[in-house]
């Protein structure tokens, strides 16, 4: 301590004790040397699959859960109603709540199975996809929209795609095989009947897995690479790779060149575009576009006749401004540049372009009404339209680019390589000398998806699991390193990381094993009987209730549309627009009705969002509802209770709307029968029927009158019980 007040004077008596906890922490596990008492940190040893604890409990998990429920002495809640658990396990498989149809069914099924039968109904059901992917799609950071995203048109392709795989339970190895390959580990190549291999075509649909990599694109070339690093690292092995993009990691054992050996994976590859249409369609256009080029020539051709000289004599300036070497090459015709000296020609090109302003600038002024005059009459020509074709953007390997050399980049720029610092392809923990025949993104997926990968299961799981119980067994989701801390149940996540690995990484498989448990069938509420366990455990670390838990944004839209009738379960597609808060603005891709003539709203899953600079992008209710833009992954959404939610719910035009269309739904299904349309509209909103005192309460405030409906609908829709799962 005395050494440390002589280096740094000015630091108070608590920055010193803080500086000297940091460094203590790096002198035992940074630099490379992630250790703890008992070897490697946790999450680097390998999966070993732990024996079951003695009880009686059916479900493996219960067990693990009963024994450290034991070892702590804690007394559990008891199972929930079957109403609440009924609404619990449909919102957290679908999203979606259980109609007074489906609560029925429930409550009259008094087969041992009964539980277990809606389970396998919601897994086996389209729109568990379409839930999950919205999980999946946080993580690997999907938007519609982002000002420096080049693959934006046709990126919904990617989600649905998504959705897709994830409905037909695509094993979890291959799910991220295809994002980072675009082919199954075990269609990559093909053999002809003359011995000759080669690359296999992918299967239909399994480009568009593709979306994952091209949404990293942006301003620079290298923003792929290093998009893909980051959310790779985050999403696929728990690791915060990227605080290594200008320095060693401050905990883990991962060092700046390791982040560049990684981001030498991705180094070669550049954006394809795809034509998404039909040969007609292609032909189409074609000849549309001919025929307004073949009006447009001459035009075109005065134009730029007249500007011919005052370009070249701006360019030639420009030119003699440039280093001797530079003009050199500028000067060499393009086919004869090496591809050294390409790369410095482009790298040019930004100071050598003559924009319109500075050409018309060098003209005089009688010169510059003629170009002008020029301009006018070809803008007038009319053309036929070209019809606009549906395109995706996937990624490739540019052979060019391929045989580049890769830096690593000081302070993590693009444009300062040190030259001096070449890497080699690989990642943190490869294999001495990784093989690369198939590859090098084909060989990094395989070492990732092995089962003797110690991270990908295990991080994999524990996403699953904090989906089901609102926060994983390793709280820091995609942090697996010294940082992100101690798992709260080790033994527990290992052998669900083993079964994952042994029920062939099938997600729906432990989807169904998690809320099955009896953990997850728990009542949520603490009375004064579990005192003693909120005191010894306040976090619920042990879960010996289930967590009081407030819906996303996506489940509160699709909640207040099922509960309204007009919600559209239509399966992929391009996203909607949404209003603004106050009710403005354009909704896109809404223009299904039902049989009745009613107009749909299509779920939130399929509502855009995104960044830019120069618009809101993202709607207030999202944001509301703490979604995030995509920018950046987002392993786990936060959980805010703020006044723009109440407002919302409150003053919103789309509540109004839904109160109104609800209340036309509660006098059509109930028949006039207050009574009965209080009834539904509990079981509408809030999937469960009135108790005695909330039906006299409600039907006093109805005061015999129908047109007040709207009011009541509005009121359930402002309840806590809405928006949280309990």
């Amino acid at each position: 301590m005395q050494t440390m007040r002589r280096t740094i004077p000015g630091l108070s008596s608590g920055q010193r004790l803080l500086l000297l906890a940091w460094l203590a922490a790096w002198t035992s596990v940074g630099a490379g040397a992630v250790t703890s008492t008992n070897g490697p940190w946790w999450s680097l040893k390998p999966v070993v699959r732990p024996a079951l604890p003695e009880g009686p409990e059916a479900n493996p998990i219960d067990r693990f859960i009963r024994a450290d429920q034991q070892s702590r002495k804690l007394k559990a809640a008891g199972p929930a109603d079957k109403l609440t658990l009924l609404r619990r396990v449909h919102l957290d498989l679908t999203g979606l709540p259980p109609s007074p149809a489906e609560q029925a069914a429930f409550l009259t099924d008094t087969s041992d199975d009964a539980y277990e039968k809606v389970v396998d109904r919601l897994l086996a059901d389209e729109q568990h996809a379409v839930r999950y992917a919205r999980h999946w799609l946080d993580v690997l950071r999907y938007a519609d929209a982002d000002e420096r995203m080049t693959a934006a048109p046709g990126i919904h392709l990617w989600r649905d795609w998504v959705i897709g795989a994830l409905h037909d339970d695509v094993p979890y190895d291959q799910f991220v095989q295809l994002q980072l390959t675009g082919r199954r580990s075990n269609e990559r190549t093909q053999m002809s009947a003359t011995g000759y291999r080669s690359r296999r075509e992918p299967r239909p649909g399994d480009q568009f897995a593709l979306g994952f990599l091209a949404r990293g694109t942006g301003e620079n070339p290298q923003d792929l690479a290093i998009n893909a690093v980051d959310t790779v690292s985050t999403a696929f092995m728990g690791l915060t790779v990227g605080c290594a993009k200008c320095h060693d990691h401050m905990y883990d054992p991962i060092s700046e060149r390791n982040y560049y050996e990684m981001k030498a994976l991705f180094d070669p590859l550049v954006l394809r575009k795809i034509t998404l249409a039909s040969a007609a369609d292609l032909l189409a256009a074609g000849k549309a576009q001919a025929e307004g080029e073949k009006l447009r020539d001459p035009f075109e051709k005065a134009v730029s006749d007249f500007a011919a000289p005052y370009r070249t004599k701006l360019y030639d300036e420009r030119v003699l401004m440039l280093p001797p070497e530079a003009q050199a090459i500028i000067r060499k015709p393009e086919l004869r540049r090496t591809v050294a000296e390409q790369k410095i020609a482009d790298d040019y090109f930004p100071i050598l372009r003559i924009d319109g302003d500075k050409l018309t600038e060098a003209m005089p002024e009688e010169a510059r009404k003629q170009y002008g005059e020029l301009q006018r009459q070809l803008n007038a020509v009319k053309v036929p339209p070209v019809p606009t074709l549906p395109v995706f953007h996937t990624v490739e390997v540019d052979p060019v680019r391929e045989q580049e050399k890769s830096y690593i980049l000081t302070s993590g720029d693009p444009l300062r390589p040190e030259k001096q610092h070449e890497v080699k392809p690989g990642w943190p923990f490869a294999p001495a000398d990784p093989d690369f025949r198939a590859g090098r993104i084909e060989a990094f997926a395989d070492w990732l998806t092995a089962p003797e990968n110690p991270l990908f299961a295990r991080v994999a799981v524990n996403r699953l699991w904090q989906w089901h119980f609102g926060e994983g067994l390793q709280k820091n989701p995609s942090d697996f390193g010294v940082s992100g801390g101690l798992p709260n149940n080790p033994e527990l996540l290992d052998w669900l990381a083993s079964e994952f690995v042994r029920v062939g990484y099938s997600m729906k498989q432990m989807h169904r094993l998690m809320v099955t448990s009896e953990a997850y069938k728990r009542a949520s509420e603490a009375g004064p009987e579990l005192a003693e366990s909120q005191a010894l455990d306040p976090d619920d670390t042990a879960l010996w209730h289930f967590r009081l838990r407030r819906l996303e944004a996506e489940p509160i839209w699709d909640s207040i549309h099922a509960a309204v009738g007009d919600l559209d379960l239509k399966v992929g597609g391009p996203s909607f627009e949404a209003a603004t808060g106050n009710g403005s603005g354009k909704r896109k891709a809404e223009e299904a009705t039902s049989t009745e003539g009613v107009k749909l709203k299509r779920r939130g899953a399929y509502m855009v969002r995104g960044y830019s600079a120069s618009r809101e992008v993202t709607p207030n209710f999202l944001q509301a509802f703490d979604v995030d833009d995509g920018r950046a992954p987002c392993p786990l959404r936060t959980q805010t209770v703020t006044a723009p939610q109440a407002l919302f719910l409150m003053n919103s035009a789309d509540i109004d709307q839904a109160g109104n269309a609800l209340a036309h739904r509660l006098k059509q299904e109930a028949k006039d029968d207050l009574g009965s349309a209080v009834e539904l509209a509990y079981q509408a909103v809030l999937a469960r029927p009135p108790s005695p005192t909330e039906r006299t309460a409600a039907l006093a405030y109805l005061e015999d009158d129908p047109t007040r409906l709207n009011r009541l609908a509005w009121l359930l829709f402002n309840l806590d019980e809405f928006i949280y799962v309990r």
